[in-house]
Order: C-alpha cells, then structure tokens, then sequence
C-alpha cells in the first residue's frame, strides 16, 4: 500500500513536471500605430479613432498577455486640436498624451513631428506621459552639450533611452527578453534637437543591446527608403516598425519586414510573433487591420476623446455652424503631405487657392498661398466636412486682396519657385511656371502691369518672403475684409467653394 502511494505521488509530480516543462517557444504580439495626429474618427467617422484602437488592444490582450502597444512617431502635431488655446495656452499635443496614457502604450518614438511643438512644450508632454520613449539619434541641445531628452516626475529627471528591452514568461516557463531600437528621420531643423546619424547610431544601438537579449526589432520613424537601408547594415532584426509616410506598407530586405500602418490609425498593424530560443528565430505574422465604424469604441478611451471633441466643436461654431456637416466628396485623395504640399502643385493646394479666388468673385488675377499654412500631412478622401478643412489650415487667417505690381509679383513667384522643401513654397491658383516665364491667366507676367491678388494674410507679413510685406512700395493697396464676409476667414472661404460645386 505505502508503495502504490509512493509510486503515484512520483507519477503525480512527473506528469506536473512534464506539463510546465519549457518548451523554448514564446508567443507574443506586437499592436503598431504610426502617425496619429488625431484622437477621433476621421473622415465622417469612418474610419479611425483612438477609442477603436483600445478595443482591439484589450481584445489583443486577452489573446495573449504578452502584448504591447507602439507607436512609430509623429503623435504629438499636427492637430487641429493642438492649435486651440485654453486659458492662454496652446493644447500642443496634450490631448494625445492624456489619451494615450489611459491606452497603456508600452513604448513610443520620436517622429519628426514631436519638434513642431516648442520646447516648453514638449518638455510638458514628456514630463505628462506614463509611457517610456525612445531614441538612440535625436538629443536635446543644452548650452553644454547634447544630453539625452528625459521625463522629469516629482523633480526626478528620467533619461530617455537609446534602447528598451521588455521580458516576456509564458505559462509553461519560457522567458525571453526582447530588445528595441529606434531612430527619427532629421527633417525638422529645430534650435533645441541635435540629430545623430540614424545609420550610425541604428548600428551602435543594435551593438550595445544585442548581447542582453534574445532578439531586437527596431520602432523607426524614417523614410522607407532609410528603414530599407537599417534593415542591410542590421540582418538579424526580424521585424521594423516605422512610421513617416501614412500610408500603409509591408516590404522585405532579405529576412528583415519593414512595416508600416496608415495615419491617424485607419489602420494598424497587428504582429504575431512566436520566437524559439533553441533555433533563435522569430516567425512574424503580421495583419493589416482597419479601424472602421464597425470597431466598438472602448468606453474609458471614448470618455477622454469626447471631453476634448466638445472643446474643440465650441472652439469651431464660433466660426462655422454644423461643422461635422458632409460638404464635399473627394472621390480622389486631396494631398495635403508636407512632402508634396511644400514642393509640387497639388489638388488640395489648388482647392484652396481656386477658394481664395472664389472669395472675391474671381475678380483677382491669381491667388497664393504658402505651403506651410497647410498642416494637415495627410490626405483627404471620401466624406469631407468642415472639421476636416479646420485640420488642413488650423490657424485660419484672413485671404487679403493685394494690388501689387507685375516686378514684385514675379520676385515673389521665382522666390517661392525656389523654395521647394520648405513652407514658403507656394501653392497657386491662375498662376503658372512655363519654361521661364511665368503666365498669368494664361497670359505671360508683364512687369510693368499692375496685378490683383489674393494672399493669405500670413504671406503678407513677410516671415516666409521677406520681401513681401505692406511696407513694399510695389504693394499698392491691400484690402482686408470684414467680418461679415466670408474672406474674412480662409476656412469659410474653402468651406463655401466646396459646397457651391
């Protein structure tokens, strides 16, 4: 008898033992989102929605509890909710943080867009964030020197790290720790940021963590054609998450997946990634999934978005009635990309334009605007509503008409011509570049003739031409519109051409 008891308590202890056995397998996910400038649904509510994002992380969760959510950059502007003031202060990016941290984000990276806030700002943010960020190439510019940005909680500073590694433990014992590393694209030339090479400081990165983890991936914000060029100088990393370009795609350099989500969380993508410490391979099965009115928005998450989407809604209908009203249908995308916008002519640019001319009865000769005004970067398809137009020029301004002499409207021409790559390029109406010669309705610039233009009031206070201002003697007159009129406000301008088409 006591034998036959002995003999089933090892039998007992041999069947746990064999059933919590390490089985060297892990299973884990990762939720990628990129360039998420918005907090509520887009386009009519269609599609996006940070309230929709939390339902199918919990859902994720729930998969499997080794599951983190990212962001790829550019999170904290453009907004149109950024721009609004309360109590004297510009929001700048606040309300992404304060969603975000009821989202539980695991890990996010600086996208260039992170420095269009200011400084202070900025600081605000981190300082506001319960989620860690990360970058091994941008630093902020002290009078010293170039120290790591960092978190400052209860007079504590928290460096911002150049890597990041998080453990994971399945139930049978598996553990592994998995290592991340990220670089931001340097095209936002700011005062306070100093940018390492993202090559270099990728390939040191990946160095300094390779040896205390099982595997890395990498959480980028670059250009494709960067993270293409990560993935050859770094083999082994199984799997880049980037950001920049808003629109999605999944590409392959050798064994390296480079992915990346559409803006503003149309979509996102969902990586499932089972990982075997004796072979040290990571099997990446990724699913691009839309986030669309069938997605039930999370009830906390939506709590948040709704408070600040009140705020924002009084802020509008000062200005315009029924802002989620749908007035045009943009069968295809209007491009406002910072990219395109501030170097090529593109149908959005032209939309607002045509609008400023609009504005006036067509009684100008041509009109401008500088591409820098325009700052949605993104596109605009499907159901367009005022809100949308409110994100393409937040800052609004009135559309001036200008008498100015054929001279200076040529310099002002040629100048922004030239300015391709930056906001003082501009987008025009009637006004067009052949060969060397500028036409104007058609018909070739005289220098001599006097023309009527319409501007936008920011051009005229020459920050982005500096030779354009009121002060210039070849500007003749300049007309500033009253309140009652609907050039008294850009947005309203386009707002009313869109619907009178």
């Amino acid at each position: 008898m006591k034998l036959s008891k002995l003999f089933l308590y090892f039998l007992g202890i041999t069947i746990l033992a064999s059933c919590s056995k390490d089985d060297h397998k892990i299973n884990f996910t990762f939720l990628q989102l990129n360039d998420v400038y918005e907090i509520a649904p887009i386009q009519g509510g269609e599609f996006g929605g940070m309230a929709r994002v939390e339902t199918v992380h919990k859902q994720l969760l729930e998969e499997n509890k080794n599951t983190m959510l990212f962001m790829a950059g550019d999170f904290l502007n453009p907004s149109l909710l950024g721009t609004i003031k309360i109590d004297g202060e510009r929001i700048q990016g606040k309300q992404m943080v304060e969603v975000m941290n009821a989202m539980n984000f695991d890990l996010v990276a600086f996208g260039n867009h992170e420095f269009d806030v200011s400084k202070v700002a900025l600081q605000k943010r981190l300082n506001e964030s319960n989620f860690p960020w990360i970058s091994a190439n941008v630093k902020l510019k002290t009078k010293e020197a170039a120290i790591p940005f960092y978190k400052e909680v209860n007079g504590h500073k928290e460096h911002v790290g150049e890597t990041f590694i998080k453990e994971f433990s399945d139930e049978d014992g598996t553990k592994i720790k998995v290592g991340f590393i990220s670089v931001c694209i340097p095209s936002n030339p700011k005062d306070f940021v100093e940018y390492g090479s993202m090559f270099i400081k990728a390939r040191a990165s990946y160095a300094a963590i390779k040896d205390s983890v099982d595997v890395v991936f990498g959480l980028t914000h670059v250009a494709l054609e960067d993270d293409k060029r990560i993935a050859k100088i770094i083999p082994d990393l199984p799997l880049i998450m980037g950001g920049h370009e808003h629109t999605n795609s999944n590409d392959f350099v050798e064994n390296v997946q480079i992915s990346k989500a559409d803006a503003n969380a149309k979509t996102v993508y969902i990586h499932r990634i089972s990982y075997d410490k004796k072979t040290k391979k990571a099997v990446v099965t990724s699913e691009l999934k839309e986030i669309n009115a069938t997605v039930k928005p999370d009830e906390k998450v939506a709590k948040i978005v709704n408070k600040w989407q009140t705020i924002l809604t009084s802020k509008i209908t000062e200005i315009i009635k029924n802002p989620e009203e749908v007035i045009f249908e943009a069968k295809t995308p209007l491009d406002g990309r910072d990219a395109p916008i501030r170097s090529t002519q593109t149908n959005l640019g032209k939309i607002i334009t045509q609008s400023m001319s609009f504005a006036y009865n067509d009684k100008v000769d041509c009109a401008l605007v500088n591409g820098g005004s325009i700052r949605i970067d993104d596109e605009l398809s499907g159901h367009i509503t005022p809100v949308d137009i409110f994100r393409v020029l937040p800052y609004g301004g009135a559309i001036l008409k200008v008498k100015i002499k054929g001279g200076l409207l040529k310099r002002v021409l040629d100048y922004g011509n030239k300015a391709k790559g930056t906001g003082a390029y501009l987008q025009c109406f009637n006004a067009e570049k052949i060969g060397e010669k500028w036409l104007i309705k058609n018909e070739e610039l005289n220098i001599n003739k006097t023309y009527s233009v319409a501007f936008s009031d920011y051009l005229l206070k020459g920050f982005d031409i500096p030779f354009l201002s009121k002060e210039n003697k070849e500007v003749l007159s300049v007309y500033i519109p009253k309140q009652s009129e609907i050039s008294f406000d850009i947005r309203k301008a386009v707002i009313s051409y869109l619907k009178n088409l």
